[in-house]
């Protein structure tokens, strides 16, 4: 598919859906439910009226306030309906260019919607992730023809450098850096894959875009295969993710038959097939080493490194791997510039992040923000506060490797090295609000038995100290720790994060470090009651 054609096909979409007096757009990700009987109940009653060429009833991906769903939004108008039930199809059609249903109404202007910046999350709940035309109706896959028919692989590498784009998975890694590497590797063979495997708990950033802009991270992959020289890919993502799986295999079906992936992309002398690869559910996977051993068939576990996936990956060839959300930024870079990519951010975090917000928060859900929006910004004004009038006590990022910060420092601006010093991580964006409610020690000894569980037992350090970790932990939780007990937790974390293999073990300890280092009162409010001294000269 050449431009033109491209072209073509983005007109002749736009113009069926500019043929529609109205269009109701349903929330057709994972978090809403009952979203396919509204579908048909809507479709039964506008076919009754005899108004199919008038209302286009269209599911599309997350509209981002999960707390709120089901959600409907009403176009042209700019309508948001919450809490949307199958019986409300009669009156929400009836009111279309009319008074909206106001028991229904969410108001447009919530803070929710206008405070973030939404880039990677653009087109979620605006296109219908199963039909490619509305993807290239909104300018999808011209990144790929522009990078294919116009573009240097060279030229691209320097444009991702240029940009400042670091990786979204946790580490933050440059992105171009990594390209680069891979780009210079020897060897007729390379592969790019896809790191989907999400696990952090409280964490659906990587499902919900892989369910609404599936095309999206396609896109991000088949320039990246072009740039570092790659023919081949893999997308390892989660089985516990059916929807996004299902909407994967389709996607990369239709962008087969549009010759946008495969022999020759757009006539071009490059070819790149991509598939799918599931994952068990084991957290370790998610670190790039075990994801490529699992990929190959084996045990996902961890290896030394160096050597590097950029040199020795995917059966011993040069490997690049990214995150979901990584992927998904790339098309934007090469559309948009790399300029306009550094214009957002910080300094030395640039662009956008998505984040899903959960925990005891008003508006739960997927939020996308420019990096160094604070966190007050993000929890008070998008997130609405803390419900049931209570204070707000700390915010978790980074998943059960990050820490927990403070209210005393709200107003830290979110960036990978705001949230590093800290004691946190970004992590690949979990952020989970902790009210005065909540015991901080309850909340670490839950996620190191997590870290626990999901522990490989490859290496010493982390197999055998989380498991101690956590039964101090637990000690803690049953009033029976001692002094001794917080000094021995305190040397543990030490031993675990300078001496575990991987990244599972290596951070492990923060969410007990940052706890220790904020909240160190409530671990000692949990010792264990001193014994009443013993009574001298009784008789």
């Amino acid at each position: 598919m050449d431009r033109e054609t491209l072209q073509q096909s983005a007109e002749k979409q736009r113009q069926f859906l500019n043929g529609f007096a109205h269009q109701i757009l349903v929330c057709a990700g994972l978090g809403c439910q009952h979203n396919d009987e509204i579908i048909k109940t809507l479709g039964r009653v506008i076919a009754a009226q005899g108004q199919e060429q008038r209302i286009l009833v269209k599911k599309v991906g997350c509209m981002g306030l999960c707390a709120a769903g089901p959600l409907l939004r009403i176009l042209p108008e700019n309508i948001y309906y919450q809490g949307v039930q199958p019986g409300d199809a009669i009156e929400i059609i009836a009111a279309l260019g009319k008074v909206p249903v106001q028991r229904l109404l969410l108001p447009a202007d919530l803070p929710f919607f206008t405070r973030q910046r939404k880039n990677v999350l653009a087109l979620s709940g605006q296109i219908d992730p199963e039909q490619i035309d509305d993807y290239l109706a909104a300018g999808g896959y011209n990144a790929v023809v522009t990078a294919v028919m116009e573009m240097r692989p060279g030229d691209i590498i320097r444009r991702i450098q240029e940009s400042g784009l670091r990786g979204r998975g946790g580490a933050g890694y440059p992105t171009g850096l990594k390209w680069s590497t891979v780009a210079k590797a020897a060897g007729p063979q390379k592969y790019v894959v896809c790191n989907a495997d999400e696990g952090d708990p409280g964490a659906f950033m990587d499902r919900s875009i892989l369910e609404s802009t599936p095309h999206a991270v396609l896109e991000g992959m088949i320039i990246a295969a072009y740039a570092v020289g790659a023919s081949h890919g893999y997308i390892y993502v989660r089985a516990e993710y059916p929807l996004a799986v299902q909407r994967l295999k389709l996607a990369i079906r239709e962008a087969k038959a549009k010759n946008l992936l495969g022999h020759a992309i757009c006539g071009a002398a490059f070819d790149c097939n991509l598939e799918i690869r599931l994952g068990a559910g084991a957290f370790v996977c998610g670190e790039e080493t075990a994801l490529l051993q699992s990929i190959e068939g084996k045990r996902g576990m961890p290896r030394p490194r160096p050597p590097y996936p950029a040199e020795h990956g995917l059966w011993g060839k040069p490997t690049l791997i990214n995150n979901v959300e990584t992927y998904a930024n790339i098309p934007l870079i090469i559309e948009r510039g790399a300029a306009w990519f550094a214009g957002i951010g910080t300094d030395k975090s640039k662009g956008t992040k998505v984040f899903a917000l959960t925990g005891k928060i008003q508006h739960t859900g997927l939020i996308e923000v420019p990096m160094g929006m604070s966190l007050r910004e993000i929890v008070f004004e998008i997130g609405g506060g803390i419900p049931g009038g209570h204070a707000f006590k700390a915010v978790q990022t980074g998943g059960p490797s990050g820490g927990c910060i403070p209210a005393e420092h709200l107003d830290t601006p979110v960036s990978y090295e705001s949230l590093s010093e800290l004691g946190s991580i970004m992590g690949s964006g979990g952020m989970i609000v902790i009210d005065e409610t909540t015991s901080m020690v309850d909340i670490v000894r839950y996620f190191m038995q997590f870290c626990m569980d999901e522990s490989c037992g490859k290496c010493i350090p982390c197999r055998v100290g989380t498991a101690q970790m956590y039964g101090l932990l637990d000690k803690f939780c049953n009033r029976t720790a001692t002094e001794a007990d917080l000094a021995t937790l305190e040397t543990l974390c030490d031993l675990v994060k300078t001496t575990s293999l991987c990244g599972l073990g290596q951070s492990a300890p923060n969410p007990v470090l940052s706890t220790l280092r904020y909240f160190r009162q409530e671990y000692l409010d949990r010792l264990a009651p001193l014994a009443p001294a013993p009574l001298e000269n009784q008789p």
